[in-house]
């Protein structure tokens, strides 16, 4: 029983695993939406330069993610 487990579990697990560029890149997309409307809600919390402020830090971490994202897509697919 545990065996099959196990080959369910890695066969689950290799659902999640970003194998190619498009990937990647629909994979940004989507943190980007989460991330504006995240900075869309700052902005009506904290009106003013405090929600400005949160909006950008919500953006700027899109650039830092998507940016190890595709390295790491590129490093696998170059050995």
């Amino acid at each position: 029983m545990t065996a099959r487990l196990q080959r369910w579990w890695r066969a689950f697990a290799r659902l999640f695993v970003v194998k190619t560029k498009f990937e990647a890149f629909m994979l940004i997309y989507a943190i980007a939406t989460g991330a504006v409307e995240r900075g869309m809600t700052y902005l009506h919390r904290f009106p003013g330069l405090p929600g400005w402020i949160m909006f950008g830090a919500c953006t700027i971490v899109v650039f830092m993610a998507g940016g190890k994202i595709i390295d790491g897509v590129d490093r696998e697919a170059n050995g």
